[in-house]
């Protein structure tokens, strides 16, 4: 355990630092182009230099991080001639590119898909359109395409540092596409305005917040209070008519210390006491069921760490992909967390086969994430999209699971068996289990599933909109500390909801409480996927076979961690609940 802390500090040690560029006036300012794709399906990108534009002789690629592959990034220099404090007042002529049929359309289909390109110069993007698409009217209808040629780059500098950089493609009109015979010979052009500024550099993340795409975040302040007050009056309805209930049932169990007759006793012996002797009767499929505590736990860490990342300021706009860095490492670092709670449990409750215990720890999630993972990546090739990962990266993640996240797992394991402890349930479990009595349909495993996943969605809906937005749109989410508060809320929840339905499930007599804990908060993760379904068809406009292999693959991905997380949390808490109702209770 102490491993994974001090891992985490040196990650924190080694994600990339933005230093200063200092340039010289007159020194070349390198522009490299990244990729395209279109405006609405944020995670469908191809390289810049597949379209037919101004291109050097020899492609020369700029090393990249492992987050920015991830990101999908391929930057590649270009041919723009820009110097520090040089401006170009005339257009000045890039190329000429010698257009046939076929360009012409690939550039036509590009402006009406809405392609945009992205640009990157001294670790800012800059953004902007291929092209323009009017249509009007429906009798007569007009559509006509247009392709800008023109671009102007505006930076601003202070001292030697350049602080923004953006660019703009109005300032001049553009070029039809509808009435082009090929081959026809396109110009291309720019210009550059440099703007002097009182900004530092250390404050230029301010000035870098991409106007390009589209904001609406106003009312989210408003939305988290409204969630966080539900919550909370939601919790304490729960918590105080719980400990109501306890109470009661702890002044009627305990009678006999009052003087009451044995009749007496065994007449009001019913309820959770009667299963005293099977409430503590080990689950079946053991193995499987401390796999997902020892992955839902790692989940729990790795998803505290990337928050608390984001806090201290690990994440910005210059960081280019470096959330998808840290996320790899964790999860290869927190493989240790994983294995020590999985072979502990295991342990505990009798198992025998601890070496494929941890074999299942270990390809729990990473089996399922491959083969999603291939099939999306397979699309991707097949489309020539730059999220395609090419094989070095492919190498790379293997080895760091290989080299890293397996090795911890297999150590975290024989930590967690060789310390583990004795169980030590409050009662005494027999040989023979009790037979249960049925119950009504308000207390089936469905209906419990329904409610316990109901209520921890219920406390992150808000909230889950900026996460997909994020996520699958184009918004830059900030309020980490927010979404701290909110995931704490919703751990809060989902205990709160696993006791009550833990109690009402052992009242009814039913001692099978180990799974249906694990599924009854776990199932919020259904909730999350149906809301998925939703924000694809209602609150996006994300279309095509990539984008929505990407959406929908990652998704399921997401669901389940959810699950695993929630999951883990609803059974502690009732575990927890459990032995504490128990040994307070006063047997014979």
């Amino acid at each position: 355990m102490a491993f994974c802390v001090v891992s985490l500090f040196v990650l924190c040690l080694i994600t990339p630092i933005l230093h200063a560029a200092q340039y010289k006036d007159g020194e070349r300012v390198e522009v490299f182009v990244n990729k395209v794709g279109p405006y609405f399906n944020p995670h469908e990108t191809y390289h810049y230099y597949s379209l037919p534009v101004c291109r050097p002789p020899k492609v020369e690629h700029k090393s990249l991080t492992l987050g920015e592959v991830l990101d999908g990034d391929r930057m590649a220099k270009s041919i723009y001639d820009i110097k520090f404090k040089e401006n170009v007042d005339s257009p000045k002529e890039l190329c000429k590119v010698t257009m046939t049929a076929k360009d012409i359309e690939q550039i036509q289909e590009a402006v009406e898909e809405l392609y945009y390109f992205e640009f990157v110069a001294d670790e800012l993007p800059m953004r902007g359109f291929i092209g323009h698409l009017e249509e009007s009217g429906f009798l007569p209808h007009s559509h006509h395409t247009y392709l800008w040629t023109h671009l102007q780059f505006q930076f601003l500098f202070n001292g030697n540092n350049v602080i923004a950089a953006n660019v703009s493609t109005s300032s001049r009109p553009p070029l039809e596409l509808d009435n082009l015979e090929e081959p026809v010979d396109i110009t291309y052009s720019y210009t550059v305005k440099w703007t002097e500024t009182q900004v530092k550099f250390a404050d230029r993340a301010k000035l870098s917040k991409s106007r390009f795409f589209q904001k609406s975040l106003e009312i989210h302040w408003l939305s988290i209070i409204n969630s966080i007050v539900l919550v909370v009056l939601l919790l304490g309805f729960v918590i105080v008519i719980l400990m109501r209930v306890l109470k009661n049932d702890f002044a009627r169990y305990n009678l006999s210390d009052v003087g009451e007759n044995s009749g007496d006793l065994d007449q009001d012996d019913y309820g959770w006491k009667i299963i005293h002797t099977d409430v503590f009767r080990y689950p079946p499929l053991k193995s499987l069921f401390c796999s997902i505590l020892g992955v839902g736990s790692q989940f729990l860490a790795l998803g505290f760490g990337i928050i608390l990342m984001a806090i201290v300021g690990l994440f910005n706009i210059h960081r280019h992909g470096s959330i998808n860095t840290a996320a790899v490492l964790l999860y290869a670092l927190t493989s240790c967390i994983a294995g020590y709670v999985s072979s502990r449990m295991y342990r505990q409750i009798g198992g025998d086969s601890w070496v494929w215990n941890i074999v299942m720890t270990a390809s729990l999630f990473s089996v399922p994430f491959f083969i999603i993972w291939s099939t999306v990546n397979s699309v991707a090739w097949h489309m020539g999209s730059t999220q395609a990962l090419p094989y070095t990266t492919i190498i790379l993640l293997l080895l760091v699971w290989l080299l890293v996240g397996f090795p911890l797992t297999v150590l975290g394991g024989i930590v967690g068996k060789n310390t583990a402890t004795e169980f030590n349930a409050p009662c005494r479990t027999k040989n023979i289990a009790r037979e249960i009595p049925p119950v009504p349909w308000y207390r089936s495993t469905p209906v419990h599933m329904a409610i316990g996943g109901f209520l921890p969605f219920s406390a992150i809906s808000v909230e889950l909109y900026y996460i997909f937005a994020t996520l699958w749109g184009r918004e830059n989410y900030t309020l980490y500390g927010i979404l701290l508060l909110v995931f704490a809320i919703l751990l809060s929840v989902t205990a709160c909801i696993s006791i009550a339905l833990t109690y009402f499930q052992l009242s009814s007599e039913d001692y099978r409480w180990w799974w249906r804990s694990l599924f009854s908060a776990g199932s919020a993760s259904f909730y999350v996927f149906a809301y998925s379904l939703f924000y694809y068809h209602k609150r996006s406009n994300m279309s095509g076979v990539l984008q929505t292999v990407q959406f929908f693959g990652y998704t399921i991905l997401v669901c389940f961690m959810f699950f695993l997380m929630l999951g883990t949390v609803s059974f502690i808490a009732s575990l927890y609940f459990v032995r504490y109702i128990y040994s307070s209770l006063k047997m014979d």
